[in-house]
């Protein structure tokens, strides 16, 4: 994993696609969630996205990925890319989704957690505080974006549930990054999530047939940005930095998802809204900023040597 500057910052602007990918999905989500089913939603994304992945690794002729890849792959493959999109489209049909965005930011504590259980990673105190600020703000968005809306225990059963797969997904996919490139991890793990929904093809061709052109359009965008896309430069950024400060980087968007609301749906955000969104980005910033290293000074400069030429006296 390299530590560079030209690294680091290659991370930060492929988490920065990924995040705003993410943000837009849900405007998508709600054209097209109208018009197909859970599951029928999450294979047709997952169709599109696996067809751009697959073209785009056979023209790069990276071919399959080390051996030592495959648990990684096949096991975020099922949680992540299969059963967290059913169960998300699945639980975001029983609440508002107020209540669905606050349960799945549950998320990216539970990445930090696993991390350091399962990968040996450190919870620096940055981090923590971080993340308890991003998810104040994340529940207060969730708070502001609910209104009067319902929210059955199922539903959120299905949001938590949906969190946990995202989360054992992420942490999953870490170790299979340090035997296959981005686009090779992405791809066959898109391809595992595919195959793992096959079953729901029949009622993705008959909903098909009866959507209407604009939600179709949104699946297949879903599959090809927020997917392919998203899905690739979240895998280049994570291989370059911890899944806690991955999972932390998230947090942003919520904040992305109100101004994008506000600019391509009109909905004016409230006074609650804008100072969650504000707290999911300061808290973000606080997740990813590094102590600055100590200087030396009088007091923690070490002690001079006795007997030295600058402490023998001159009498």
């Amino acid at each position: 994993m390299s530590n560079s500057p030209a690294s680091s910052r290659l991370a930060l602007a492929a988490a920065g696609v990924t995040v705003v990918l993410w943000a837009s999905a849900f405007v998508s989500i709600r054209s097209a969630g109208a018009a197909y089913s859970p599951g029928a939603l999450a294979l047709g994304r997952l169709l599109a996205g696996a067809l751009v992945l697959g073209a785009v690794l056979l023209i790069r002729r990276e071919g399959l990925p080390a051996r030592g890849a495959w648990p990684g792959i096949l096991v975020s493959g099922l949680l992540w890319f299969g059963a967290y999109m059913v169960v998300l489209n699945w639980g975001e049909q029983e609440v508002d989704a107020g209540t669905a965005a606050m349960v799945v930011n549950i998320g990216p504590i539970l990445i930090a957690l696993l991390g350091a259980r399962f990968l040996g990673e450190r919870l620096p105190p940055r981090l923590i505080a971080g993340m308890g600020v991003s998810f104040a703000g994340a529940v207060a968005v969730g708070l502001s974006m609910s209104g009067e809306g319902h929210a059955s225990v199922l539903g959120v059963v299905l949001c938590l549930l949906a969190a946990i797969a995202y989360a054992g997904g992420v942490v999953a996919q870490k170790p299979a990054l340090a035997h296959g490139s981005a686009l090779q991890v992405t791809t066959f793990g898109c391809l595992v999530g595919t195959v793992a929904c096959l079953p729901f093809a029949g009622r993705l061709i008959d909903e098909a047939g009866r959507a209407p052109l604009s939600a179709t359009l949104n699946m297949v965008y879903l599959g090809v940005f927020p997917t392919a896309l998203a899905f690739t430069t979240w895998a280049y950024a994570l291989a370059r930095t911890t899944a806690g400060r991955m999972g932390a980087t998230t947090y942003a968007v919520p904040a992305l998802v109100v101004v994008m609301a506000w600019v391509l749906l009109g909905e004016l955000p409230g006074l609650l809204t804008l100072a969650g969104g504000a707290l999911c980005l300061a808290g973000v910033a606080v997740s990813r900023s590094r102590p600055k290293p100590v200087k030396a000074t009088a007091e923690t400069a070490p002690a001079p040597v006795l007997g030295s030429r600058r402490t023998r006296g001159r009498g």
